[in-house]
């Protein structure tokens, strides 16, 4: 989750809501990144999506069985199916996100409507530190 963070500021550092991903097979570290919409210029460029692309690229496979995600913040509907889709096994996440959330946050959202395989999930790991990251990048932009 330390990893996750550092990219979590990265994306602060560049203007990007600072969500950061990182995802981990056999304790080593598959794919690292963060949220790119801005600089991408595409509003799919979530945090997870790319590195669901890195990790599946880097080890040649459509699925990432046995792979955990770590995430600075609660996915949102379309993160969360992808990750689904991926059949990761295992998703760690720092902050809950009341509005977007779709693992724990919000019933609109429900995990158990939108996932077709269900991973083990662990939230509220390092949540502080994500909450202070984002609530000042936030308060910077109003």
């Amino acid at each position: 989750m330390i990893k996750a963070l550092e990219n979590a500021q990265e994306a602060f550092d560049q203007d990007e809501v600072p969500v950061g991903c990182v995802i981990v097979k056999n304790n080593q570290i598959i794919s690292s990144t963060y949220n790119q919409t801005k600089v991408a210029k595409n509003c799919l460029a979530h945090a997870e999506i790319i590195a669901i692309n890195q990790a599946i690229l880097a080890l040649q496979t459509n699925r990432l069985n046995d792979c955990d995600i770590y995430i600075t913040l609660e996915p949102c509907p379309m993160c969360l199916t992808a990750i689904s889709m991926a059949k990761i096994q295992r998703i760690f996440y720092g902050v809950n996100d009341a509005k977007f959330g779709a693992v724990e946050s919000n019933p609109l959202f429900s995990f158990n409507n939108l996932a077709l395989f269900k991973p083990e999930i662990y939230s509220g790991i390092n949540a502080k530190e994500s909450a202070n990251l984002l609530s000042s990048f936030f308060a910077k932009k109003r």
